[in-house]
């Protein structure tokens, strides 16, 4: 699997060289390092957010921000980024991995509960990226999908949890089963359409109907 992945790195364009500092930052003085989208995925997210030239643009989680200055990169003219991170303590290494960016200026942050910070945004989003607390991603859904145009996107992260969403419903590990509960309800849910990718640890596209 990690040949599998170098391949598909080395055949894809390569990551802008603040996204690669800030990876390496990430790597060096944050805890879970793994959680950072990386090469690959961030080079997805960018070209579905190139394709789409999102005016406005919802981010739950941002860790040490480089996701949002990857969806960042197809925001049309004037448009913005509005990411939300529960991690007080990370707050000044995002502002200065935003720094490094052309983009500083179209990402505005958030810190704080982002059940509380979502109602306040006053927003109509074209993509939303959803990579927040895994036990609240329905919480999440119900909170974005008002807000996201007809025919907006929400990108939901670590859908297939290591895998562990195989093991059955009688995990007893909160975050396994809320992300099995919210993928068994959104394979059910009309008002989208909806298709489970398995890049990295599960990406789930939905498109509002």
């Amino acid at each position: 699997m990690l040949e599998l992945e170098e391949y598909l790195i080395a055949h894809t364009d390569p990551e802008p060289a603040y996204l690669a500092a800030i990876n390496r930052t990430t790597h060096l003085k944050v805890l879970n390092p793994r959680m950072l989208s990386g090469h690959l995925q961030g080079r997805v997210l960018a070209m579905l957010s190139q394709m789409m030239q999102p005016r406005s643009i919802l981010e739950i989680g941002t860790f040490t921000g480089y996701s949002a200055l990857c969806l960042a990169e197809g925001l049309a003219a004037g448009g913005r980024i509005h990411t939300i991170e529960a991690d007080d303590e990370l707050e000044e290494l995002i502002a200065a991995n935003l720094q490094l960016s052309p983009f500083a200026g179209q990402v505005v942050v958030h810190i704080g509960d982002a059940k509380q910070l979502i109602p306040r945004i006053e927003e109509v989003f074209d993509l939303v990226f959803i990579d927040g607390d895994k036990r609240e991603y329905q919480q999440y859904l119900e909170l974005v999908l008002p807000k996201v145009r007809k025919g907006g996107i929400i990108l939901a992260d670590n859908t297939l949890w290591d895998g562990k969403v195989l093991v059955g419903q009688g995990s007893k590990d909160p975050q396994t089963a809320a992300i099995m509960e919210f993928n068994n309800r959104l394979s059910a849910d009309e008002r989208v359409d909806k298709v489970m990718l398995p890049l990295r640890d599960g990406l789930t596209m939905i498109r509002k109907r």
